[in-house]
C-alpha cells in the first residue's frame, strides 16, 4: 500500500528521517569538496583499514592544534577515498568518534582520544597535502600509511630555544606597533627571554596552566617595573609610557590567540561542545594572565606610593593603539608576522607570506583609524577579515590550510595595550573626577574582549567568504613532493 503523503505536492511533504551523513555533505566548505570518491568499499577489513586511517589522521590534526571543522573535513575525505562513502563522526575537543557499516550491515566503531595537543602548524601542511594527493588518487591508501608515519616521526622545525626568541621578538615587534622605541623593543625581549626562563622553570614541576599563566604574568609585570625604575634613575633610556608598551607587549606574547580563534570557529560551523571546552580554556588562561598583571602593577603601585617616587602617568591610558610611525609599525607587523610563525612551528616558506600577511591586516586598521576615524574594534574586525580573506586564497595557493596564516598574521591585531590600560584603571588609585576607576577598567577590559571576538569571528568570516576561489587558486600538484614538513 502506497503513502498517501506521496500523493502530496513536494512543497507539502515533510523531511524524511536523518541518516549517516552523506561526504558530500562533510566535505562542504572544505578544500577537499571536490574529492573524486571511488566505488564503496564493502568488505569488513576495507571499511576498517580506512576508517582507521582517517581516524589516525584526525588524531594527529588535533595533536598539532587543528580546528573541529578541519580535522571533520579531513576524516571525511580519507573515508571517502578509502571508500567508505557514510559515516558517523563526532568530535569534542579530545576525542574522535567515527562509525561506518559494511556492506553486510556489520557496524564499525572507533575511538581515539587526544591527552596533548601541541601547535606544529609545519605538520598540518604536511597532514592537508597527504590529504590532498589521497582525494586525488596520487597516493593509495598503504601508501599514505607510510607518509603519515613519517610525518609523525618528523622532528619540528624549529628548536625550543627559536621558539622562545621568536616570542620574545614578537612582544618587542608588538611594542613598536603601539609607539615604542628601540630602548623599550630591547627591554621587552630581555623581559620576554626571561619571563620563558621562569615559564620552564614551573613546567617542569608540572604546574598547572591557570598558576603558570598568573606567574608569567606577574613576573613580566615586575620586570618591567624593575626597568621603569632603572629607567627614573638615568640607567637607561626608558620613559614612562614606555612601561605600558613593555607590558602591553609581554600580554600579547602571552594571550591564547591561537585557542581563541579555534574556538570561535567550532562554534560557529556546529561544534558547541568543542568550541565551548575550548573557549572555557582561553577563558582561563585570560583570567590568569589579568591575576597576575593586576598583582604585578598592585605591589609595584604600592612600592612606588610609599616611596614617593613617580610612576606610569594617567595620560598613558590616552594612548591610542595606532600612535606609531607608519614605518615602524610596518616593520614591527612584519617582525610580529615572522615571530609568530616560528611560534606556531610553521613551515619555513611560509613564514615570510605570513609577515606580509600581517603588515596587510596592521596597515588596514592604521588607515582605518588614523585616516577614516573608524572605531578600533570595528577597524580591528575589518582588518581581521581582510587578514582572513588574503590568508585563506595565499594558503591555497601553496597548497596548505588556510589557517597556518591567518592564525599566526592575526597577532598583529591583539589588543594588548588594551588590555593593560583597563588593568591600570583597576588597580590604580581613583581620582574625584573618576578618571581611574573600577568601573572604568571593566569597561576597557569588556572593550578589549569584544577586539579579541572581533578578531576570530572575522577571520573565521573572511575565510568562508574566500571559500569560493579555493579550486582556483590552488596550487600546482608537483609542489606537494616536497620535504613533509620542511
Amino acid at each position: 500500500m502506497s503513502d498517501p503523503r506521496q500523493r502530496r505536492p513536494r512543497i507539502l511533504r515533510g523531511d524524511y528521517p536523518t541518516e549517516p551523513m552523506p561526504m558530500a555533505d562533510l566535505l562542504r566548505r572544505t578544500p577537499y569538496r571536490h574529492a573524486r570518491i571511488p566505488g564503496r568499499a564493502g568488505e569488513d577489513q576495507a571499511v576498517r583499514d580506512g576508517l582507521e586511517l582517517a581516524v589516525k589522521v584526525g588524531e594527529l590534526m588535533l595533536r598539532c592544534g587543528a580546528g573541529a571543522p578541519q580535522v571533520e573535513g579531513s576524516i571525511a575525505a580519507v573515508a571517502a577515498a578509502a571508500g567508505v562513502d557514510r559515516i558517523e563522526l563526532d568530535i569534542t575537543l579530545q576525542s574522535i568518534l567515527v562509525q561506518a557499516t559494511s556492506s553486510d550491515g556489520s557496524p564499525h566503531t572507533l575511538l581515539k582520544v587526544v591527552r596533548h595537543s601541541r601547535h606544529d602548524y609545519a605538520r598540518l601542511v604536511a597532514v592537508h597535502r597527504l590529504v590532498q594527493s589521497l582525494v586525488a588518487g596520487e597516493v593509495m591508501p598503504p601508501e599514505a600509511r607510510e607518509r603519515l608515519r613519517s610525518i609523525e616521526r618528523h622532528a619540528r622545525n624549529f628548536p625550543a630555544w627559536a621558539v622562545s626568541v621568536a616570542n620574545a621578538f614578537l612582544a618587542a615587534a608588538v611594542a613598536v606597533i603601539i609607539g615604542a622605541g628601540v630602548s623599550a623593543a630591547l627591554v621587552t625581549v630581555v623581559v620576554v627571554l626571561a619571563v620563558a626562563g621562569i615559564a620552564r622553570t614551573h613546567q617542569r614541576i608540572g604546574l598547572p596552566e591557570f598558576y603558570g599563566n598568573a606567574i608569567n604574568a606577574m613576573a613580566a609585570t615586575l620586570l618591567a617595573g624593575g626597568a621603569f625604575s632603572l629607567g627614573a634613575l638615568g640607567v637607561i633610556p626608558l620613559g614612562e609610557r614606555d612601561f605600558a608598551f613593555v607590558v602591553a607587549g609581554g600580554i600579547v606574547a602571552m594571550l591564547p590567540g591561537r585557542t581563541m580563534a579555534a574556538a570561535i570557529e567550532d562554534v560557529i560551523f556546529g561544534y558547541p561542545l568543542t568550541g565551548a571546552g575550548r573557549l572555557l580554556a582561553v577563558l582561563l588562561s585570560l583570567t590568569g594572565l589579568i591575576i597576575g598583571i593586576a598583582a604585578g602593577l598592585g605591589m609595584l603601585l604600592t612600592l612606588i606610593t610609599s616611596t614617593g617616587a613617580p610612576f606610569v602617568s594617567p595620560a598613558v591610558l590616552d594612548l591610542r593603539v595606532t600612535q606609531a610611525p607608519i614605518v615602524p609599525a610596518v616593520l614591527g607587523a612584519l617582525v610580529v608576522g615572522l615571530a609568530a610563525a616560528v611560534t606556531v612551528q610553521s613551515r619555513r616558506r611560509l613564514v615570510v607570506p605570513t609577515g606580509a600577511l600581517t603588515v596587510v591586516g596592521v596597515v588596514l586598521v592604521a588607515l582605518l583609524t588614523r585616516v577614516f576615524d573608524v572605531g578600533p574594534v570595528t577597524a580591528t574586525g575589518l582588518g581581521a577579515v581582510a587578514v582572513g580573506v588574503l590568508g585563506r586564497l595565499v594558503a591555497q595557493r601553496m597548497d596548505a590550510p588556510s589557517m597556518v596564516l591567518v592564525v599566526p598574521a592575526s597577532f598583529g591585531l591583539l589588543p594588548g595595550l588594551t588590555i593593560f590600560r583597563g588593568l591600570y584603571q583597576m588597580v590604580a588609585p581613583g581620582s574625584d573626577q573618576g578618571l581611574l576607576s573600577l568601573q572604568s577598567g571593566i569597561t576597557t577590559l569588556l572593550g578589549a574582549g569584544a577586539a579579541l571576538l572581533a578578531i576570530a569571528t572575522a577571520t573565521v568570516l573572511g575565510e568562508f567568504l574566500a571559500a569560493p576561489w579555493d579550486r582556483r587558486m590552488r596550487g600546482a600538484p608537483q609542489r606537494r613532493v616536497e620535504s613533509d614538513t620542511a
